[in-house]
């Protein structure tokens, strides 16, 4: 991308702040400020109007307006997803500030977007509780979503263990008490056929009931990978007094997900890149996947008094995986001839959620205390075993399918393991004039118990390990922010949080390795323009953690793994949402993050997928009615990833890369609606990510058509 245009997104975003300051002097005496109460019954899980969220869940589990917590986070709304076309989590993080979306591509797998420098595939939220997985969170269906909400920097103090760099949470479509709803067809390139359906009933002033349902096939630039999901999804609200309201969310998927094998570091560069991207290393013949996934959890709301209130929060997940799959090797010493491997996963999980709040409103003299008293548990368990093997090599000139040959596995690795944590935290928001201020202490206890096992056929010599692992970590951690709102709708703010990760395993010398420990000082401001409908943000952030498990290798050449590392991440981030009378709708991000390991043999050298500057503007426009194209909704966007190393020892350099996105709509009546999504519209063949298992590319252009029947 030149400097040009990556100055001219920047500066886009820049000016949309600016726009909304200057509109901001005008209308300054217009806003009202009152204690830190929402107004009316209003839910941040509730369906959002256009671009702009003002509150939501996941920052402080109170629906706290975003203008007031003192801590970085992005909401991106239903419309906003529906409006892209978005079909994958990466597909909907990818206008979001400080995060890189699809750093390994698209993988219909699951979804490993990086939050300030720090992989987030095990930073994924269902409805606030997380999405437990020990290889990186399932990719769940985004049409079931009515939003995502990204909380960025250390969250531990609300969510328990997790990475610094922050929390995604998915948020589900629930019951609303109106009937509506829509049903749907769609066609795309590569292949992807589709029909889905969205039903409410509101049977009573009490009860209501909503059915979500997709069936999807569909093609990768790799002809020879399909994927086929099902997903049904059911809510219902029940509200049996007006004090107490009972939601139930149940979800099932079923899908066959298989990744490309990937290309050989040697070949990128060497051979035409659109050709790459499309060849198939592995073999069909021998791929398998099938997966299936079940939530099941309720949501339970009490009112005490008027002050008072319970809250409750349950999800069970049960998750089964059979899954073969390749991977390529280097060197390629002809120039053709791809020397692979094949991995086999068989995996069943299960896990328990549970989140128990106790929230309360009290007042000390002019301070007003929003209180929350929590107890939060998980268990997760897992058993699973990975094998690798050999396989024949394959020809890129002329490959032949067929069978791969599959060995016995040369290495194979089994967990039967089980994770319980407790944690106990309170939080106390205060509202005390302008000034807004947010405390809160946690402590968690983590327990991990059960067996691991490692054999190894190397050369002829069998290698065998089997551990019994049964260890303990306990942590305290806490947040403190502080803001100030002025009376036109400006908030700057301060905040310093913490976060915890545990660690399974010992180095050499047979010393257990502790919990990961993450810290963050966080400065910013934020904007709520009265004149229009906006949101803006700005902030600039340093964020350690350290205890981070790194290589070294001794005088004698003998390597091992050590907790003598940290990584260091500082950055700025601007964000913008507008949503205009005029029938504008506009997202602008921009961020810059500097994320450095320090100590051990990678000392200085970057964070995988973590670009130096990330920049996007979407925007669309909807004709007004009455006007000859009336109906018609165009909108289009641009990505900018700027350049990365794909691996902990920057072996691996990606190019940075700009793509750009379309969006066309039309209403062909009131209630019917046709859409045409194009993606990456002038199909650049980039590099994604690249490692010791291959380097992978992004996604071509993908054309989807839907036709669209609402009621």
């Amino acid at each position: 991308m030149t400097s040009t245009l990556r100055l001219t997104l920047l500066a886009s975003a820049s000016l949309l702040a600016l726009a909304g300051a200057a509109q901001a002097q005008s209308t300054a005496d217009l806003f009202d400020l009152g204690e830190l109460v929402l107004e009316g019954e209003y839910d941040p899980s509730d369906p959002v109007p256009g671009y702009v969220a003002t509150t939501a869940q996941t920052a402080t589990k109170t629906g706290t307006p975003i203008l007031e917590t003192p801590q970085s986070i992005s909401v991106i709304t239903g419309e906003q997803i529906e409006d892209q076309g978005a079909t994958t989590l990466g597909d909907t993080l990818g206008y979001t500030a400080g995060v890189t979306a699809q750093p390994y591509g698209t993988d219909p797998r699951f979804d490993a977007p990086t939050i300030r420098g720090f992989n987030g595939g095990n930073a994924q939220y269902l409805n606030g509780l997380r999405l437990l997985r020990e290889r990186g969170a399932p990719s769940f269906e985004v049409y079931s979503l009515e939003r995502v909400e990204v909380l960025k920097g250390p969250a531990s103090v609300l969510y328990g263990a997790g990475i610094p760099g922050g929390v995604i949470n998915q948020i589900q479509k629930r019951a609303q008490f109106l009937s509506f709803g829509e049903v749907g067809v769609g066609a795309g390139d590569p292949k992807a056929t589709e029909g889905f359906i969205d039903y409410n009933h509101a049977f009573s002033d009490t009860f209501a009931a909503r059915v979500t349902a997709v069936a999807r096939d569909s093609e990768e630039d790799v002809e020879e990978l399909e994927n086929s999901r099902r997903y049904l999804g059911l809510a219902t609200r029940w509200e049996p007094t007006a004090q107490t309201s009972l939601q139930f969310l149940g979800a099932w998927q079923k899908d066959s997900p298989i990744t490309p094998a990937g290309i050989p570091y040697d070949l990128v560069g060497e051979a035409d890149d659109e050709d790459l991207r499309d060849f198939y290393a592995g073999d069909p013949s021998d791929d398998e996947s099938e997966r299936e996934m079940l939530n099941l959890g309720f949501e339970l709301s009490h009112e005490l008094s008027s002050d008072w209130s319970v809250d409750a929060n349950f999800r069970y997940q049960k998750f089964d995986w059979d899954y073969t799959g390749f991977y390529v090797n280097n060197p390629v010493a002809d120039g053709d001839t791809i020397t692979r491997g094949a991995n086999g996963t068989t995996e069943a999980s299960f896990s328990q959620n549970l989140d128990l709040r106790l929230n309360g409103q009290l007042d000390t003299g002019a301070v007003n205390h929003r209180l929350v008293l929590g107890l939060d548990m998980r268990r997760y368990g897992i058993d699973e075993t990975t094998d690798f093997l050999n396989a024949d090599s394959i020809s890129f000139s002329n490959p032949s399918y067929g069978g791969a040959n599959l060995s016995d596995p040369w290495y194979s690795e089994t967990n039967d393991l089980t994770l319980e944590q407790i944690g106990l935290y309170a939080q106390d928001e205060l509202a005390f004039g302008n000034w807004r201020a947010s405390l809160a202490l946690r402590h968690d206890w983590a327990n991990q118990t059960g067996t691991a096992s490692t054999w190894m056929d190397w050369a002829g010599d069998i290698y065998e390990s089997n551990t019994d692992i049964d260890q303990d970590d306990e942590a305290t951690t806490g947040r403190a922010g502080l803001s100030y709102v002025y009376a036109n709708g400006v908030a700057p703010y301060l905040s310093y949080t913490t976060s915890f990760d545990p660690e399974i395993g010992v180095d050499n010398s047979g010393t257990p390795f502790k919990a990961t420990e993450g810290k963050q000082w966080e400065a910013g401001v934020k904007y709520q323009p009265l004149g229009f409908n906006g949101f803006f943000s700005a902030a600039i952030y340093d964020l350690r953690q350290t205890n981070v498990k790194t290589p070294v290798t001794d005088a004698s050449g003998i390597g091992d793994e050590r907790q003598v590392g940290e990584v260091h991440s500082q950055g700025l981030e601007l964000e913008a949402s507008v949503d205009l009378d005029g029938g504008w709708n506009l997202r602008g991000a921009y961020a810059w993050n500097r994320a450095e390991q320090e100590g051990g043999d990678y000392d200085g050298l970057d964070m995988p997928n973590a670009p130096l500057h990330n920049a996007s503007l979407w925007a669309n426009y909807t004709f007004a009615s009455g006007s000859t194209l009336d109906g018609l909704t165009l909108g289009g966007g641009a990505r900018y990833i700027g350049e990365r190393y794909g691996d902990a020892a920057n072996l691996y350099h990606m190019d940075d890369v700009t793509l750009l996105d379309l969006q066309a709509s039309y209403a062909v009546t009131e209630d019917m609606q046709v859409s045409v999504n194009v993606s990456n519209l002038t199909d650049e063949a980039y590099v994604a990510n690249c490692g010791s298992f291959g380097c992978y590319y992004g996604d071509g252009r993908t054309v989807q058509a839907r036709l669209t029947y609402k009621w």
